[in-house]
């Protein structure tokens, strides 16, 4: 589960709608659990960089950079990352299970058709192979939004 205030939901949303046609990104800072409960507790912007910004996105390295100094300085760590799909869908798409990173980290898509928001955990290999199920590959998994 990850706690994203809904004062934060509704910046990243106007920001989205603000960006449109092009996808926007940032990162969540706060509280980072990797087994229960992450707390967002600030977002910070980013310039998406991406060669096609209307269907990806990319962090630029150096503002990702000065972001990552001041979570710290701020006594906060990364809890995740969120981008929009301007045209849907909700969830993440192949380009973003293939460009995700970060293992458990939250991954926050903002939809603006339909206008919605969600979140999924990064899950690897690695930490999927006690878990029973045969799930041996990377995956998103749905994460529930709470205030």
């Amino acid at each position: 589960m990850i706690v994203l205030p809904a004062r934060l939901r509704e910046a990243i949303t106007e920001r989205a709608r603000e960006g449109k046609p092009r996808e926007i990104c940032g990162i969540l800072g706060g509280e980072y659990a990797p087994d229960g409960r992450s707390r967002v507790r600030s977002q910070y912007p980013a310039e998406n960089v991406a060669d096609a910004p209307r269907t990806r996105y990319e962090i630029d390295p150096e503002q990702q950079l000065r972001i990552f100094e001041r979570l710290e300085d701020r006594g906060e760590v990364v809890v995740g990352f969120y981008h929009s799909h301007p045209r849907g869908p909700a969830g993440p798409s192949e380009t973003d299970a293939a460009l995700a990173t970060w293992p458990d980290r939250s991954y926050v898509i903002v939809s603006l058709e339909p206008c919605e928001i969600g979140s999924w955990r990064w899950r690897t290999a690695t930490e999927n192979e006690g878990e029973g199920d045969g799930a041996s590959e990377d995956r998103f998994e749905r994460e529930r939004v709470v205030d």
